[in-house]
């Protein structure tokens, strides 16, 4: 397993276990450089979404990386104001514009809205079927938003991309996605650097020679999780891909297991105001 690596999603599309989150990464030169080195570094997934407001510059720094298009697995998301069939429509083709390209790899329904994702995911499901995503899936969707979500859906979502790191394993919801064969994903998977200061963590980066962070990272790859750390530091985004050199043991997978407090750093999908 090397940073090149992937996993099959359920269509079949092959998708990197790890990429580049860019939440937070501003628009211009930050991201631009952020996203080109990463590719640079062997990166080949990037994620973004119409609210982050970067898209511009994501799709900048591809154009700019010499990497043919379809060399880099490009994820963006539609904003939950843009829910619905029509305006699903409208908004792809504006993240489309700015990203510079005619086709996504991974498109998501931000968040969950009840009946509006259902009206949004016929219009995922049309654009899919044209050819225009390659895969398209969910973002912080719980068990019960799947158990409502899913008889209305022609195509099962590939991905639910959800905030997932050692506090918050959500370990019902990792097991329902496996049983639906939808990959999961994990957003804010170091805790936006706070893994740093867990001692079990300090302790297993001591035992292999690698940082908190990378040891994490670790963890989710082997617990069958994508995972899309965020950076704008060149060094960091580097060292976050330095995890494919070592394995933790079962008995290592199981201490950070047991850090899970369900404690989340982000909204919780029930309670959203957005």
């Amino acid at each position: 397993m090397d940073i090149s690596s992937t996993t099959k999603l359920n269509n079949g599309v092959k998708m990197p276990w790890l990429g580049l989150g860019v939440f937070q990464s501003k628009e211009g030169n930050e991201v631009i450089n952020a996203v080109k080195v990463a590719l640079n570094n062997g990166y080949r997934s990037i994620d973004t979404a119409a609210i982050y407001q970067n898209e511009r510059g994501v799709g900048q720094a591809i154009q700019e990386s010499g990497l043919p298009r379809e060399a880099v697995f490009l994820t963006s998301k539609v904003w939950n104001t843009e829910q619905g069939y029509k305006t699903t429509h409208a908004a792809f083709e504006e993240s489309l514009e700015k990203l510079q390209t005619d086709y996504l790899d991974l498109y998501l329904i931000h968040w969950p809205k009840g009946a509006k994702s259902t009206e949004t995911w016929k219009a995922l499901e049309e654009l899919y079927e044209k050819g225009k995503i390659k895969a398209i899936g969910v973002s912080n969707f719980l068990v019960h938003h799947l158990e409502d979500f899913l008889p209305h859906c022609k195509v099962v979502p590939a991905v639910n991309q959800v905030e997932f790191h050692p506090e918050l394993i959500q370990a019902d919801l990792l097991k329902f996605c496996r049983q639906k064969s939808i990959q999961l994903e994990a957003w804010s998977p170091i805790m936006k650097g706070k893994v740093n200061d867990i001692t079990i963590l300090q302790d297993l980066a001591a035992k292999y020679n690698k940082t908190p962070v990378q040891v994490t990272l670790r963890w989710e790859i082997q617990k069958g999780v994508v995972t899309i750390p965020k950076s704008v530091n060149d060094k960091r985004i580097v060292a976050n891909a330095a995890i494919f050199d070592f394995e933790l043991t079962p008995e290592d997978m199981a201490k950070i297991d047991r850090l899970d407090k369900n404690r989340r750093i982000g909204a919780h999908p029930d309670h959203i105001s957005f």
